[in-house]
């Protein structure tokens, strides 16, 4: 079988950015280039850009713009939130609560906290990866700062109960983030009606461009700042702002929120369709994460090969011109078994044989075809392989 085509399932890694985006973003670059600090027009001009970007960013999550700050991505307010948090409640105490599949941008600061005298509960999570709120309220203790729980995770796509994790953490006194950076754009949310005091987001999730990201901070909430030098960010987040990277953000979330329930139903659609025609065409293939998918992100399909390897799939089908990813896409170059499915039990030699495929916006039927031909041949060409 020759290459005949590209094909693109790996969106909850990146997105590209939409040309109606990109159109908004090109005048910041040139024209309208000026540091949103100043106060002669040109200036004044860049600020208003970046007014109108957070009032559409928030607009999105159901906040009030003045709660919304712009940073470098979901990794940054990710350590934000931890070191923050951290800093800012250590006279209360030092136990963290968070889980087994979270993202590294979490875990590699928890574990960083642990060299430095601070308590980590990680949540133990059922099959499908669900965390148990029992679970959680068992873990509080006198000393709890800080539960930090994703909303969508990135591997499997369990979309967890946030509203009652964080119902039960409040009731203890007890802060709560979430990591929602596979969620916007792809789930409602309404960050007040959840109750969520601190919230992490990317743009490069929902088609904006790379390099640019937000922390919701909830009213009221005090948290110190994370780089420190200038005022931009009311103070809280230093560095001359990404004047084009936070105009793409906000257009990227504008349009996200009006075509919400389209992708919802184009990708779930999709994904359901990619996932019949795997396990009805291929032997021995076991579909990982929720199984009531109103419960799992509409455009991802996690799904173990038995007896053969997940980078040898990967490779293959990128030599017909498929990306996929096996695992998280920032552990991809990784060869340690993804810590996400062995949380949800499953054994490393079939993690080795897991790949994820996340269908987005650009996704037709026919690429899905043009996958599962290409998918049957490496299948059964690596189990032949196998066998020998």
């Amino acid at each position: 079988m020759s290459q005949t085509r590209k094909v693109y399932l790996d969106y909850s890694a990146t997105t590209p950015v939409k040309e109606e985006v990109l159109q908004q973003m090109i005048p910041y670059f040139t024209q309208n280039f000026g540091n949103p600090s100043s106060l002669y027009t040109i200036g004044l001009e860049a600020k208003a850009a970046v007014d109108k970007a957070r009032a559409q960013v928030a607009h999105l999550i159901g906040a009030d713009p003045s709660e919304l700050y712009f940073d470098g991505g979901g990794s940054e307010s990710d350590n934000w939130t931890i070191f923050g948090v951290a800093d800012a409640m250590k006279k209360k105490g030092k136990h963290i609560i968070t889980t087994k599949i979270e993202h590294h941008a979490i875990l590699h600061s928890t574990e960083f906290l642990e060299k430095h005298g601070y308590e980590v509960t990680y949540l133990d999570v059922n099959k499908e990866g669900f965390v148990d709120p029992a679970a959680l309220e068992d873990a509080i203790r006198e000393d709890t700062i800080l539960v930090s729980v994703m909303f969508v995770n990135n591997e499997i796509g369990t979309v967890e109960p946030i509203k009652e994790l964080c119902e039960i953490a409040h009731k203890h006194g007890v802060l709560f983030h979430t990591d929602a950076v596979q969620a916007i754009g792809n789930v409602p949310i309404d960050v007040h009606d959840l109750g969520v005091d601190f919230m992490s987001m990317s743009s490069h999730k929902i088609y904006g461009p790379k390099g640019e990201g937000g922390m919701y901070i909830r009213k009221g909430v005090r948290i110190p700042s994370f780089i420190h030098g200038g005022a931009q960010e009311k103070g809280k987040r230093a560095g001359t702002e990404n004047l084009a990277g936070i105009v793409g953000f906000g257009a990227a979330a504008e349009l996200a929120e009006q075509n919400l329930e389209h992708h919802r139903k184009h990708c779930s659609e999709l994904r359901d369709y990619l996932m019949d025609r795997i396990t009805a065409e291929i032997p021995d293939v076991i579909v990982n994460g929720p199984s009531d998918h109103s419960k799992r992100h509409p455009g991802n399909l996690n799904v173990t090969f038995a007896k053969i390897e997940g980078e040898s799939i990967l490779l293959l089908l990128d030599s017909f011109g498929i990306a996929v990813s096996t695992g998280s896409a920032c552990s991809s170059k990784s060869l340690k078994p993804s810590h996400v499915l062995s949380a949800i039990g499953v054994s490393d030699e079939l993690i080795h044989g897991s790949v994820r495929f996340t269908v987005g916006d650009f996704t037709t039927k026919e690429d899905l075809d043009y996958t599962v031909d290409c998918l049957k041949a490496v299948v059964s060409r690596l189990r032949e392989i196998s066998l020998l």
